[in-house]
């Protein structure tokens, strides 16, 4: 357009000075590069916050998600499950079985392990040694100690396999739980609480438009459906998913990717496959390398306020890049314009090409720099 115009001045005018003064004014540095530094003060502030940004486009796309679908145990929880009760058959020791379990736990990174190790140390035991350890994704941990073959698996798991335990097993409570089964035989229930996190409800109730454009917020988890439902009902989420394996979260997260772009929000390694499928994934913390990897973004302090920030920090960063570009562009046809019709010599269209860039860039800058606040909800 920059040729055209400036050829045009020359053919009207019979004057090559006005071509010459078009073509010093013309410049395409606010897009060359104020945005691309609108995203990279955008990255820097994200840092500052405990914010990795490990794909820049996340910032852009975020603003665009109108789903918002979390796993449930790290993200609207604490992540830090304890240990509070040991339900055994009668020809089991609770110690026994503690010790064992937490054996095969410390090889794992299933957030219950660190629990179950932990109540084994208050107690005073010494972890078994365990040999042969797997883990496959929604069929538990398994392991032998001793010589005998040790699994830790779900409720539904075991009954699935071995239907005739369910009059053994104690009624289901609200909390957390892991079932023990020592050489094909059911032999305890390990019972947790993980907390919900006091700002879950008003960060969920902040989501929706005006706010924010979320229009459907969603809970997924791999736990039974009375806790998951618990949780849902005390941060003000309908739409809950129970007793999901990573297959079903994936399948469930592409499913509405293709509907509307969505966040996910995960910290677990059974949730690496939905971050890498949602538009934009979030990961929390910093316990899992696949997780992290598999993410777009990771949060390691693992805060709702620091998802909230992301939140802001994304639109600040497309506003300040949409001002950038438009301002500097319309500020470079305007110079165009004067060069055109001879009001701006070359010399003169120089320094005002200048002037334009470096307007671009300051405002661009602006990106690197907090605002007086980068959240709008309250706990």
């Amino acid at each position: 357009m920059a040729i055209a115009v400036a050829v045009l001045a020359w053919l009207i005018s019979g004057d090559p000075i006005r071509f010459l003064a078009v073509m010093v004014v013309a410049t395409p540095c606010p897009l060359l590069i104020a945005i691309p530094v609108t995203i990279i003060g955008s990255v820097s502030l994200s840092a500052r916050r405990g914010i990795i940004i490990k794909d820049p486009a996340v910032l852009e796309q975020i603003d665009t998600c109108r789903t918002a679908i979390f796993d449930k145990t790290g993200t609207l929880t604490y992540g830090e499950p304890r240990l509070t009760e040991i339900l055994t058959t009668p020809d089991v020791n609770a110690d026994n079985v503690l010790s064992a379990v937490a054996g095969l736990e410390r090889y794992s990174r299933h957030p219950l392990s660190s629990a179950i190790t932990a109540g084994a140390k208050e107690r005073g035991l010494t972890l078994d040694e365990a040999t042969e350890v797997t883990e496959r994704p929604g069929d538990g941990l398994r392991g032998i100690i001793g010589g005998l073959s040790v699994q830790v698996t779900g409720r539904g798991a075991h009954l699935a396999r071995v239907p005739e335990d369910s009059a053994a097993l104690p009624p289901v409570a609200d909390g957390l739980e892991c079932l023990v089964v020592i050489d094909g035989r059911y032999a305890a229930t390990l019972r947790f609480r993980d907390e919900p996190r006091r700002e879950g409800t008003s960060f969920i109730r902040h989501l929706p438009p005006p706010l924010h454009g979320i229009s459907r917020v969603m809970l997924v988890s791999g736990d039974r459906e009375s806790e998951v439902q618990y949780l849902a009902e005390k941060v003000g989420i309908t739409e809950v998913y129970a007793g999901q394996s990573p297959e079903q979260k994936l399948a469930l997260v592409r499913d509405e990717t293709r509907r509307a772009p969505t966040i996910f929000i995960g910290d677990g390694i059974n949730d690496a496959p939905a971050l890498a499928a949602a538009t934009v994934g979030i990961a929390f913390g910093q316990a899992s390398d696949v997780t992290a990897e598999a993410a777009g973004v990771v949060i390691l302090d693992s805060s709702l306020e620091r998802v909230d920030e992301l939140l802001h920090i994304g639109r600040r960063m497309r506003t300040v890049a949409l001002q950038s570009a438009v301002g500097g562009m319309t500020l470079s046809i305007a110079g165009m314009v004067l060069a055109a019709a001879g009001l701006l010599p070359p010399v003169s269209g120089a320094v005002a090409q200048e002037l334009i860039d470096v307007l671009a860039i300051i405002n661009a800058l602006r990106t690197s720099v907090a605002p007086k606040t980068l959240t709008d909800y309250r706990e």
